[in-house]
């Protein structure tokens, strides 16, 4: 009598193509969620022209433009990084992700000190100042900047984390040049954070 043997097929777990739909598709909400702030803001500026403009005045654009072009640098890092894992280059891989790091943790403290200085001057949402001395297009504007920037600055520190993430997959070698997924998605989440500020930016800071 003859047995039959059948092997069980067990699956990888690690699926690089399902965990890559999985982030456009995270993607996907995260641009909703944005374009739905972006409409709510449009429309908003069409009734309050004057009063937004006002108040973008009071916005440091230099501040905003640098922290545009460090962000457009960390695109450009991360980038390269995916490219040197896929070269094999682990080490370079390491530094690239590390150097987006930093450059996100910059575009933080730039950001905490923007803040900081509307607070000192009596600037936020449901401050007594803006309650007495703003319009209500003006408290709309100051309303919006706090809440979007706000967003988008949780949206930087959920990107760091990925990206330690992935830097300790290269360092041990969980990720490499035949499973790259993790540093792909923390490329393409960090490329998202990238192109909703350069929305973010013309809109709150180059208002006219």
């Amino acid at each position: 009598m003859e047995e039959h043997v059948h092997h069980v097929e067990h699956p990888d777990m690690y699926d690089p193509e399902s965990s890559k739909i999985g982030m456009w598709l995270f993607i996907f909400t995260e641009l909703l969620l944005f374009g739905g702030l972006f409409l709510v803001y449009s429309v908003y500026r069409y009734m309050n022209p004057d009063a937004f403009h006002m108040a973008a005045v009071e916005l440091n654009t230099t501040i905003g433009a640098f922290n545009t072009v460090i962000l457009l640098v960390s695109s450009m890092t991360i980038a390269m990084s995916t490219s040197a894992l896929q070269k094999g280059q682990k080490n370079l891989t390491i530094g690239l992700v590390v150097i987006t790091f930093l450059i996100g943790i910059g575009f933080l403290v730039n950001k905490w000190f923007e803040w900081g200085v509307k607070f000192d001057h009596g600037i936020w949402p449901g401050s007594e100042h803006m309650i007495e001395n703003m319009s209500q297009g003006e408290i709309l504007f100051f309303g919006l900047y706090f809440v979007m920037t706000g967003l988008h600055a949780l949206h930087i520190i959920v990107g760091l984390v990925v990206m330690g993430f992935a830097i300790r997959g290269v360092a041990n070698g969980k990720v490499n040049p035949d499973r790259p997924s993790m540093l792909e998605n923390a490329g393409l989440y960090w490329h998202l954070v990238d192109l909703i500020w350069i929305f973010l930016f013309p809109l709150f800071y180059l208002i006219t």
